[in-house]
């Protein structure tokens, strides 16, 4: 039983089942390692007494056998009572984004999370990196040397091959610009279901919405708060006065404030505390909202984003952020660090 009932609104998608607009997050700054497996099973299993019903994963996470653990768990105990009452989203790794790894590194996922299909299957980034030895296959971690331009019609036909067998149910990409979108959707036989992407009060990303909008993806944001706490994070939005002051006048926690104003932009939107208080705080979101005058000033906010600088390479498909993000909010605002437990020198 929810410990608090919760009426999640759903987003209609071109493929596939609704998406419920609000999801709960497993990826972690230490890729699941501090919290252990049992931690983050329990995480998930308080995320679904709380009243989460989609949550969201990746093969890089390391965390799809805990997501796994706490559905078969809560299965037995009652508290759903089928895997369709879930929405299910993973990722597909760097090293996998090759034609004839794709179906492969999906059904890896599939055994990870104990289940016959995911709900949606997401190219985790825009770029490929050459598969590890075998000595070392499954390590997360970017080699930039070993960074290669993505095959994209071939990886996209392979995440196509995915949804026609049933093990995806619905198909998307992550962190990809408007540029990138254009050129898969001028191949694709079937186009992507969602793009999730970050997004909060200082990177808003209204020309990627709107290009989204225009062709029926679905946007979908993560770190909603600006991912304070991680190597990357951009501590301008939840160290933010005007954020603060936004709260303070509502009653409301900054948190709520920044999900709350990305669910008015039509996004579903990815939160992610492992705190049981925050958990239950970030489904509150529902039944207020912004006024005229909040969404202003949050529009007048300096915009920035994530480098994602362990993409960046003299050798690589990306010499420069601006390339990754097609000139797309960078404008060398971010304040994001090198997440060093991902970053390889090489």
């Amino acid at each position: 039983m929810c410990l608090v009932p919760v009426a999640m609104p759903a987003a209609a998608l071109g493929l596939g089942k609704p998406m419920p607009r609000l999801g709960f997050g497993t990826a972690s700054a230490t890729l699941g390692q501090a919290e252990g497996r049992a931690g983050v099973t329990q995480a998930v299993l308080h995320a679904l007494d709380a009243g989460y019903r989609h949550l969201d994963t990746a093969s890089s996470y390391n965390t799809e056998a805990a997501v796994g653990d706490a559905v078969a768990q809560a299965l037995r105990a009652g508290k759903i009572a089928s895997c369709d009452d879930l929405y299910i989203t993973t990722k597909l790794w760097i090293a996998d984004a090759h034609p004839g790894r794709v179906l492969p590194a999906l059904q890896k996922s599939l055994r990870n999370l104990r289940m016959e299909y995911v709900d949606m299957y997401l190219i985790h980034f825009p770029v490929s990196m050459r598969p590890p030895p075998a000595a070392v296959e499954g390590a997360i971690m970017v080699v930039k040397d070993d960074l290669v331009e993505m095959d994209m019609k071939g990886v996209w036909e392979e995440m196509e091959e995915c949804h026609r067998r049933g093990l995806a149910r619905a198909i998307g990409v992550s962190n990809f610009t408007c540029r990138k979108l254009e050129y898969l959707l001028s191949f694709a036989k079937i186009p992507p279901a969602a793009n999730q992407v970050e997004v909060h009060p200082y990177c808003r990303q209204n020309k990627l919405r709107a290009f989204c909008r225009d062709k029926g993806i679905q946007l979908c944001a993560y770190s909603p708060l600006g991912g304070k706490g991680a190597p990357w994070a951009n501590n301008s939005v939840m160290d933010s006065p005007i954020l603060k002051q936004i709260a303070h006048e509502k009653g409301k926690t900054l948190a709520q404030v920044c999900i709350r104003w990305v669910y008015e932009q039509g996004d579903c939107v990815i939160a992610k505390s492992f705190n049981d208080k925050r958990m239950q705080e970030n489904l509150d979101i529902f039944g207020w909202e912004l006024t005229d005058d909040d969404r202003h000033r949050i529009s007048a906010l300096p915009e920035s984003r994530g480098t994602y600088n362990f993409f960046i390479h003299e050798s690589g498909p990306y010499k420069t952020a601006e390339e990754f993000w097609d000139g797309e909010i960078v404008a060398g605002q971010s304040t994001y660090q090198i997440a060093a437990s991902l970053d390889s020198t090489n």
